[in-house]
């Protein structure tokens, strides 16, 4: 199996358990990265670059989870950064993949909701349209990139990822430092839904898809239990008994982060995982204090 984006908190949960149930892994890694396993092999690859279609011959199945940080502020460079990571490392990959001569039987590929932009209180599900902006334009090339590997025949999966809980850090860890110093709080007006999942569900869900043929297209991965942001910042504050006091305006989000601001922390989207459950995965984590109570006890 070869997977890409290992050093980051999904890859770092996902590996262990997929090796757990009897999967060999090989790890497609930046060329410029000094991460390795003893343990696995790796494959070097620059993802803006092409890749050889012999490079990613054999393999069963491919999770490709890579793709560079959306933090920080969105100058041009940064943005060329992001889609290019996304939209190029795919497509130079799943064409790759469709020119190999053998081909895995499943390809699976990192998406966000960031797809269905800031929807307010809108129910939303995969038939969901995209939404207007940076994002969802960086969404729809990315999920599109995938295309050549499904016109090959492989079946091919776009997980549409929400907020990660994870103990390994990502946007919890971030979250979690205002809280621990005790000047936490809503951010904006706190009204914004925030669709989160379980670390422990991000793999669930991705084993259930390698699993499951009936799957071929794109699949929305989060809690079924989506809360706004005031109601996440009161829970995530009672779990780490500190208080929940000190909101942070929209205006000085705009103003410290511009657009990513904007689109990430005050953008809302109410997204259900309708087609994970429609196809029989059970959550382990479905409420959000349990989650939370778990991961920071991690």
């Amino acid at each position: 199996m070869l997977v890409s984006g290992v050093s980051g908190p999904i890859g770092t949960a996902l590996l262990p358990v997929l090796k757990a149930a009897g999967a060999q892994i090989t790890r497609l890694v930046r060329s410029t990265s000094r991460r390795s396993s003893p343990d696995d092999a790796t494959i070097a690859w620059d993802p803006v670059q092409a890749i050889s279609s012999s490079a990613v011959s054999g393999f069963d199945a491919v999770i490709h989870l890579a793709g560079d940080s959306i933090v920080g502020k969105w100058t041009p460079e940064k943005k060329k950064t992001i889609r290019d990571s996304r939209v190029l490392g795919t497509r130079n990959l799943a064409q790759a993949l469709a020119q190999a001569s053998m081909r895995p039987q499943v390809f699976v590929c990192s998406s966000a909701i960031g797809y269905y932009g800031n929807r307010g209180d809108e129910v939303l599900s995969e038939s969901s349209a995209p939404g207007q902006g940076f994002l969802p334009e960086v969404c729809r090339e990315w999920e599109a990139a995938t295309h050549s590997a499904a016109d090959a025949g492989i079946r091919t999966v776009q997980i549409r990822t929400g907020v990660v809980l994870s103990p390994k850090g990502g946007a919890l860890g971030e979250m979690v430092v205002p809280f621990k110093f005790g000047v936490g709080g809503k951010v904006g007006n706190g009204k914004q839904w925030m669709s989160w999942i379980d670390v422990q569900d991000m793999v669930g869900g991705i084993q259930h898809v390698l699993s499951n043929e009936a799957i071929r297209s794109p699949v929305n991965f989060v809690a079924p239990n989506p809360v706004t942001n005031a109601e996440f910042t009161k829970i995530l504050a009672s779990v780490l008994s500190r208080p929940a006091i000190f909101p942070l305006p929209a205006f000085m989000v705009k103003l410290a982060f511009g657009e990513m601001g904007e689109t990430v922390l005050l953008g809302s989207q109410r997204v259900q995982p309708t087609l994970l459950t429609a196809n029989g995965y059970c959550f382990k984590f479905s409420d959000l204090r349990v989650s939370l109570e778990h991961t920071l006890k991690s």
